[in-house]
């Protein structure tokens, strides 16, 4: 991925945040049919390991999914998309000057580099699809467990897929948020894109690097 310098993010706690709040990730892998990209949510586990030096990503794909038989013991790379908008020139307070402007898109990406493994063991898939749903109910009032599913059931879906583990190398992102415009530009995007449905989040994170120095 190229990463300028003022958008390269590298801290391993603001990388892990943005997995945890966007874990849909597209993993892309080289298979007999050439370049495949599933789009898969993973649980990520920041512990370093000897074998994985930047943590551990975690999730399952159906059975039927040549992932899992083609990909193993491969190098796959996992994409995770953050808050995301377009930019208007408009926005620029700077533009009154010389009118030599551009529109651009601000984002968030973490790009996770690692080897895959196959998992096909049910109590292992078990406790992966338990710790999940745990995670992704745990905002609810009344969240859904899988103890309270039928036990013959779940054991039925669990034969249905299998797990998948990435021992992640090297795990890098791009914060791409006005940093290379001056204090003014950047607070005019972050007013702009507030006003812009569904870019509340990105234009939170604009004003927090205008905040920082837009570092």
């Amino acid at each position: 991925m190229y990463r300028p310098p003022a958008f390269a993010r590298d801290d391993p706690v603001a990388l892990a945040a943005v997995i945890a709040a966007h874990p849909l990730a597209t993993v892309v892998a080289h298979t007999r049919g050439g370049l495949s990209a599933d789009p898969l949510p993973l649980h990520f586990d920041p512990t370093p390991t000897a074998d994985a030096p930047c943590g551990t990503l975690r999730g399952h794909v159906a059975r039927a999914n040549p992932l899992w038989r083609e990909a193993a013991g491969a190098d796959v790379l996992a994409v995770f998309h953050g808050p995301q908008a377009y930019v208007s020139p408009s926005w620029y307070p700077g533009k009154a000057a010389t009118h030599e402007v551009v529109p651009t898109w601000n984002y968030v990406v973490v790009q996770a580099h690692g080897r895959l493994r196959a998992v096909d063991d049910a109590r292992w898939l078990h406790a992966l699809v338990t710790r999940l749903t745990a995670t992704h109910e745990a905002r609810r009032p009344q969240p859904w467990a899988v103890s309270d599913a039928p036990a013959a059931y779940v054991e039925r879906m669990l034969c249905a897929i299998v797990g998948i583990e990435i021992a992640v190398q090297r795990l890098e992102g791009k914060f791409k948020l006005s940093q290379n415009r001056t204090e003014a530009d950047r607070l005019g995007v972050a007013d702009g894109l507030a006003t812009e449905p569904g870019a509340a989040a990105i234009a939170a994170l604009v004003r927090d690097a205008s905040r920082r120095g837009a570092g």
